[in-house]
């Protein structure tokens, strides 16, 4: 088990393959070398806002937003509290995220098992990109030694770079982003007393789950175990795990390796569960 806090996590700025100011808090990473390998982060979009072009991944994403709004296109909001799937292979956007929008954002491999590029490997390509040509307005532009201009998509310029092949994509398994409304899903008594769940989606055959968890002040939550990398988010109250404190922007990593972990709410908690896709 890991736990990591956004206040004392390690933080950064999205690279200049995107437009505008995007601050984020890394929470956790995976093993990049495995077909789920995932970054969990907190991002808040800075003065001026940032901006995409409409564009699509090779990986899975899950999105909540925690404060204001944000534009997933020009007709498809997400207003503070929902979660919303981002299948790979997906189109979305154009985005222009307002300034002061807070959200959490877990990127991970996809069911097809392409995987997910890591912080440090995406950035290393961003650098060597820019010596080659120019990021503007998400796109990566270039001339070759004919002198033809090119253009691509910023983030899949960044991928062909740190991989040295050709960005493909497996067929997509949804015809657009899930968005989830958690108010509208009811609570489930888990049979522990002061310990509720709620199930917002399962996703592919590699059974992608999201889901809520809310712990009662004074009550004790038991992860249990489990068969595939589980990921909780602290969005709300306070918690102790082995007798530490921790806030909202808390994350917590269970691997299947892990033994069963007790959480208990100090104050109030609820929790984002992600189940990453099982290989």
């Amino acid at each position: 088990m890991r736990i990591s806090e956004a206040a004392k996590a390690e933080g950064g700025s999205v690279g200049s393959m995107r437009d505008g100011k995007l601050d984020q808090k890394f929470l956790l990473t995976g093993d990049d070398d495995s077909p789920n390998n995932y970054l969990l982060n907190v991002g808040r979009t800075g003065s001026g806002g940032w901006g995409t072009p409409r564009h699509r991944h090779n990986f899975d994403q899950v999105r909540y937003v925690l404060k204001d709004s944000y534009p997933v296109s020009p007709h498809k909001v997400m207003k503070e509290g929902t979660v919303a799937y981002f299948p790979e292979s997906v189109h979305y956007g154009p985005q222009d995220r307002p300034e002061g929008l807070e959200m959490m954002v877990i990127q991970f491999g996809g069911a097809s098992g392409e995987g997910f590029l890591s912080v440090a490997r995406r950035e290393a390509a961003n650098e060597a990109l820019k010596k080659k040509g120019e990021f503007k307005n998400g796109v990566f532009t270039w001339y070759d030694d004919q002198g033809n201009k090119h253009n691509k998509d910023g983030s899949a310029a960044c991928v062909e770079e740190a991989t040295g092949k050709k960005l493909e994509f497996a067929e997509p398994r949804y015809d657009d982003v899930v968005m989830m409304y958690p108010e509208s899903s009811p609570w489930l008594q888990s049979g522990t007393p002061g310990v509720s769940t709620k199930t917002l989606g399962v996703f592919t055959e590699r059974e992608m789950r999201l889901g809520f968890v809310k712990i009662e002040a004074g009550a004790t939550f038991n992860t249990g175990t489990r068969t595939a990398i589980e990921i909780l988010f602290l969005s709300e109250g306070q918690i102790t795990v082995d007798g530490k404190a921790y806030g909202p922007q808390t994350g917590i990593e269970l691997l299947p390796t892990d033994a069963p972990t007790e959480i208990t709410a100090t104050e109030d908690a609820l929790l984002l569960a992600i189940r990453l896709p099982r290989f």
